[in-house]
């Protein structure tokens, strides 16, 4: 994991996902002074290397600090459904559907986290791992929302459904139904697709409905990544209407 940001956030953790801290000699800044103190206070290894070494950082902006860390933990569907708030308040889930690319997870990660996802479900085949570019593209947050594998994405849906969650499967044609025209009020878990293909067949059938985002004309469609963006913050947004009640008229 490298970056300033990130491994910020993976030494404030107590679970000990942090085994080494390396930093590029000759940084210096508030930041990386904040990186040393933290460091040393979860009593992490901290080295000062004349160059940091080259792997899946290659090419990226490391910002002068690499962190080794523990394989991010990852939940079963179980452990993760109990740490939940009861189907009656009303919890958000984000679905990630065969997403390959690291940076777009990492986007996706980041817009759940600040949109006020409650915990993410990954498939375990066809699915980018949740590594260094992952937490890198996701400032972090990919260390600060529950993630859970899964084997069969379909199957998980028909048990959410029997739980009270609402399925919606995000998708790039017209004919759906506007995100803007759905009430995400109650228990919701919003379904992501892949890059290219979008949603599996048996995948979006599982959905209780499929959504999408309206757009001009000559633009035919988003990234996974821009799209979840979108959706997630509208459902956001709707909850913080039914929560604030009917507005009163301007005097």
């Amino acid at each position: 994991m490298w970056g300033v940001h990130p491994v910020s956030e993976a030494l404030r953790r107590s679970d000990g996902l942090v085994s080494e801290v390396l930093v590029q000699e000759g940084r210096g800044g508030s930041q990386m002074q904040q990186i040393i103190d933290l460091a040393r206070q979860a009593k992490v290894r901290l080295r000062f290397v004349p160059r940091l070494p080259q792997g899946e950082a290659s090419g990226q902006v490391h910002q002068g600090v690499l962190a080794r860390i523990s394989p991010v933990p990852l939940l079963s569907l179980e452990e993760l459904l109990d740490r939940l708030p009861a189907a009656g308040d009303a919890p958000r889930l984000l679905a990630v559907d065969s997403v390959q690319d690291p940076r777009n997870l990492g986007a996706m990660l980041r817009a759940a986290l600040a949109s006020g996802i409650q915990g993410v479900i990954l498939t375990r085949e066809r699915c980018a791992p949740v590594g260094g570019t992952v937490v890198k593209t996701s400032a972090g947050a990919a260390l600060g929302l529950p993630l859970c594998r899964v084997v069969n994405l379909a199957e998980t849906l028909t048990r959410l459904k029997e739980q009270g969650y609402w399925i919606y499967g995000a998708v790039s044609d017209p004919a759906a139904r506007s995100i803007y025209a759905v009430d995400f009020t109650g228990p919701v878990c919003l379904v992501i697709g892949n890059e290219g293909s979008g949603l599996r067949p048996l995948v979006a059938r599982r959905c209780d409905q499929l959504v999408t985002i309206p757009m001009a004309a000559a633009f035919e469609s988003l990234n996974s990544a821009m799209a979840a963006g979108v959706i997630l913050f509208e459902i956001a947004r709707r909850r913080a209407e039914a929560a604030a009640g009917p507005r009163t008229p301007a005097a």
